[in-house]
């Protein structure tokens, strides 16, 4: 009995013991990479399973940088990776070249089987991921560079080992093994861009390609089909390393990525540099005060913005995919920007936090300009990616200008803008010169649309997209508008009046019958729809992605002209409030199977979606600015949760973050093109963002919390503020607002607002 005790008491201390190393070595890495300062707050995942459409991806990149990678899968409910990408090209528009671990026998079929993985033991940074997968009990680890990659796997010591690489896009794609160590390789991405690959394993092995669907010791292939694999000795440790490096230039240059980026880099060292460019950007911004919840959100939201543009320079050289040549350059050229979404927040951000990148990119849209035509909508790696409906790189252009960046060449982009206000057409996901429609909208001030059941006779007419015509009124009303601001800066006056004078176009479509924004036909004449629900999926016929009530706000750059045709203040606020509570009108199944995008709902109101972002500011325009205060705590807390499902909508790349990272601070940009910030109610007690400039701003607000949610007065600089704005001015001039924060509205706070800020 004594011995069976001892022995099982033996036992348990063994248990004990391994169970203590384990815990320790599993608590030594999260240490090792949970970051330092607010970086422990950044969490890849959060997101990560879409309400409806796109999730997150748990992105691991340097900041702006071309390398990104995340492990293939449909989202984090997956418990299977299909392969690891050594490059998301763009954001959402493929990678290329795969590569998986195999235990294996190697056969034809290795290439398409799956990996099973255990969440618990995934670690996802921004500058480091690794894995554990189950069934093959393999490690993988990955840490980024700039143009470079370095994955780690940890083989079991004995049995098969392997690594197999593959492409994701059809074409005459390469593979060659030039020694038992290197490899090169050429994917053809969107039909014609050459993507050069050089790479170097740990140690030499048994190589092959796949020809005809068969294992081959042929070290190289090309074709459509190639693959590629390297089988390392059964004796060994089972440590094997893969560093490699990509160019859209040429072979040569990716070799000399390679050498310029890692060729004498430890991984461990990898991982110190990846880790030290994000706790730089991440900690720009220092907070005090709310929820680890709420940190959490902000810091994870703070990372999404650096996930585009990406800087695609290499050795002072670039490809442009909008003339499909070699450029030399001796500042960076940046891709995969995606206006629609970004011209809100995104860039209004980066205007604080880096003006000069945000220089760069501004002048990245002027080049392409130079080099195809036309500025750009949707600037990614092959050229403009026709997509969503405007030409809002305008309002970024105004407001950059506007807020005193100089690096980059106005005049010549004014040149671009103008030439696509008047000769581009603005048909939705179409480039292109101007058709009969757009000079509709010249002559009559709207952009037609057609009668329910009428067939469309417009060639050039996206057959899903269709005309959206009330949306691209309302938001070309806003580009001309920033145009027209654009000239008269400039001193243009001829052009000045032209676009200003479009400016208004969005009065044509306003119907006081309706008190909505309606469509109308070429002629003229009103078209009677269900503004809530009519014009195909996502009621593209006239609207876009959203209904009438969403588009009922969209005049960022007049809220009083807006105002004014609802019948004044007090009619703008009960609009306001009815928003948030009006009905579908059918059921949530219903309405969401025709508006899926139009996720993250509250009434009428679309959280996920990006024209609702400045909505719950426009509280601030009226004589209830604590509504705005209410609302944006409300929302922050609903719908960005720090878990996989905390984001509503697409997120695009730090297109809904960046709305996310603005109303934590407590102010947010409601009009692009204006320099002025108005305020919500800051989550944190204190804000301090370290400005370029070597100054600071700062947010206090004093006893914020989760119920003191409410200004009770105001301070900038030390005076007495009772307006809800600020300018960009104040801002980098190192200001300070201090707020009083408390668990009541002050209803007389902020209510001297002078609305001719939003003319």
């Amino acid at each position: 009995m004594l011995k069976n005790i001892f022995q099982l008491n033996a036992r348990t201390s063994l248990v004990l013991g391994l169970l203590f190393v384990i815990n320790g070595c599993v608590n030594a890495q999260e240490e090792t990479y949970a970051g330092s300062g607010n970086l422990k707050y950044v969490d890849p995942q959060i997101g990560n399973v879409g309400h409806l459409l796109q999730p997150t991806r748990p992105t691991v990149q340097l900041p702006n940088q071309m390398i990104r990678m995340f492990p293939q899968r449909k989202d984090y409910m997956d418990d299977q990776i299909s392969s690891f990408p050594l490059n998301v090209v763009s954001h959402r528009l493929g990678e290329v070249f795969s590569l998986k671990p195999s235990t294996q026998n190697l056969e034809s079929s290795s290439w398409k089987g799956k990996m099973t993985y255990d969440h618990d033991l995934e670690v996802t940074r921004p500058w480091y991921y690794s894995t554990y997968l189950i069934d093959d009990e393999v490690k993988v680890s990955y840490a980024p560079g700039k143009k470079t990659g370095y994955y780690k796997f940890q083989f079991p010591a004995k049995g098969n080992k392997a690594l197999l690489l593959d492409n994701y896009n059809d074409g005459l794609n390469e593979f060659n093994f030039i020694s038992a160590t290197e490899i090169t390789g050429v994917e053809v991405y969107h039909g014609d861009i050459k993507v050069y690959l050089y790479g170097v394993f740990s140690e030499g092995a048994v190589v092959g390609t796949v020809q005809d669907n068969k294992l081959s010791p042929v070290r190289k292939v090309t074709g459509k089909d190639t693959r590629a694999w390297i089988r390392f000795p059964e004796n060994t440790t089972g440590n094997v390393e893969f560093k490699y490096a990509i160019s859209y230039v040429s072979a040569e240059q990716a070799k000399k990525n390679y050498q310029n980026e890692l060729k004498s880099t430890s991984f461990d060292q990898q991982v110190a540099i990846a880790e030290a460019a994000w706790a730089k950007v991440i900690n720009q911004i220092k907070t005090t005060g709310a929820t680890e919840a709420q940190r959490r959100s902000f810091y994870t939201a703070l990372y999404r913005c650096y996930e585009r543009m990406v800087d695609i320079t290499e050795d002072g050289q670039y490809f442009s995919g909008f003339d499909n040549k070699i450029h030399k350059t001796n500042r960076p050229f940046y891709v995969d920007d995606w206006a629609w979404d970004t011209y809100l927040a995104h860039h209004p951000l980066r205007v604080i936090l880096n003006p000069a990148q945000e220089e760069d990119m501004l002048q990245s849209y002027v080049k392409m300009y130079e080099q195809s035509g036309w500025i750009p909508t949707f600037p990614v790696l092959f050229g403009d990616h026709a997509c969503m409906n405007g030409f809002h790189s305008t309002l970024s252009f105004l407001d950059g200008h506007r807020k005193g960046l100089k690096n980059f060449d106005l005049t010549k982009a004014y040149e671009g803008l103008v030439k696509n206000a008047n000769e581009a057409t603005m048909l939705p996901w179409r480039n292109g010169p101007k058709t009969e429609l757009d000079d509709i909208y010249y002559s009559k001030g709207f952009f037609p649309a057609l009668h329910k059941g009428e067939k469309e006779y417009v060639s050039t007419v996206d057959k899903f997209e269709k005309r959206q015509a009330v949306a691209v009124t309302l938001g070309h009303s806003y580009d001309d508008w920033a145009l027209g601001q654009l000239a008269k800066d400039m001193g243009k006056e001829e052009d000045y009046k032209k676009f200003n004078l479009r400016g208004a176009n969005y009065k044509n479509l306003w119907s006081n019958d309706a008190k909505l924004f309606m469509p109308k036909d070429s002629k003229g004449n009103w078209i009677k729809i269900d503004p809530k629900f009519d014009g195909g999926m996502g009621g593209r016929d006239y609207y876009d992605e959203n209904n009438g009530w969403t588009y009922m706000w969209q005049v960022q750059h007049d809220v009083s002209g807006l105002m004014n045709l609802m019948g004044g203040a007090k009619a703008f606020e009960n609009r306001l409030d009815q928003l948030f509570r009006e009905p579908l009108g059918r059921s949530q199944y219903e309405f969401q199977g025709t508006f899926p995008d139009a996720t993250g709902l509250v009434g009428q109101f679309s959280m996920g979606n990006e024209p609702s972002f400045h909505i719950p500011y426009l509280y601030n325009y009226t004589s209830s600015p604590w509504k705005t205060q209410k609302r944006i705590r409300f929302l922050l807390d609903t719908w960005f949760k720090d878990n996989v499902f905390g984001i509503p909508g697409d997120e695009d790349g730090g297109g809904m973050t960046a709305f996310v990272v603005f109303s934590s601070m407590g102010f947010y940009p409601v009009t692009p093109g204006i320099p002025v910030y108005t305020i919500g109610s800051p989550v944190f007690e204190k804000v301090t963002i370290d400005l370029p400039n070597g100054k600071t701003f700062q947010v206090i607000a004093n006893k914020s919390s989760v119920q003191n949610k409410y200004i009770q007065s105001a301070k900038f600089d030390g005076k007495v503020l009772d307006t809800p704005w600020f300018t960009h001015q104040q801002l980098v001039a190192g200001g300070k607002l201090e707020l009083e924060m408390g668990p009541m509205p002050n209803k007389t706070w902020g209510t001297g607002q002078d609305l001719k800020v939003s003319k």
